[in-house]
């Protein structure tokens, strides 16, 4: 943990039914425009679960064959009003700042297998298929959210031996698992 606090309330709200809607709307111009260069365009974080509570934002991943194409992926989706924000100390994981006027959302340039990739698709499909793995991270994101309401560092932090137990069940490695649990305790 940093120590670093944001000056945003963090929000945690239950699931809203319109955010599948809002992903869809978002997802049509990225896949459009990087259309023969990603693989897919993923609603991925707790927005993509079915009555999992969450922050209203949506997050979303383009998954990229290599490192390769990720100089014409940045380009293209600047012409959608996205800024590439580098990658955050997440290797493999670029982040893109979003073009004003549209739902809020995170989207991020995921290389294929990368750990980060690796993450968010294991913990989507998992909580899919675990409605008590659901019920219970609610519960955990919402009493997080009121203990640490303007410190997102210690919110992430609080999710993290949750979130390893579910990609560890998921199958994911050591390794994996080491690397993920570095980068949610550095922000």
């Amino acid at each position: 943990m940093t120590g670093r606090t944001s000056r945003r309330t963090i929000l945690v709200v239950d699931y809203d039914s319109e955010w599948p809607l809002a992903f869809e709307t978002l997802r049509a111009p990225i896949s459009d425009a990087l259309r023969g260069i990603a693989i897919s365009v993923e609603h991925v974080g707790s927005t993509s679960v079915p009555r999992l509570a969450a922050k209203p934002i949506i997050d979303i991943d383009v998954i990229v064959p290599s490192r390769t194409e990720v100089p014409l992926v940045i380009e293209r989706l600047a012409f959608l009003g996205y800024r590439h924000q580098g990658n955050l100390g997440v290797e493999d994981r670029d982040a893109f700042e979003s073009p004003e006027g549209l739902p809020a959302h995170h989207l991020y340039v995921c290389v294929n297998g990368s750990a980060a990739l690796l993450n968010h698709l294991a913990i989507r499909d998992s909580l899919r298929r675990d409605p008590a793995a659901v019920t219970r991270y609610s519960q955990l994101k919402k009493r997080l959210a009121a203990q640490f309401s303007s410190d997102i560092e210690s919110y992430i932090e609080g999710k993290t031996d949750f979130l390893t137990d579910i990609l560890r069940s998921a199958g994911l490695g050591a390794a994996d698992l080491e690397t993920i649990r570095h980068v949610n305790q550095k922000r």
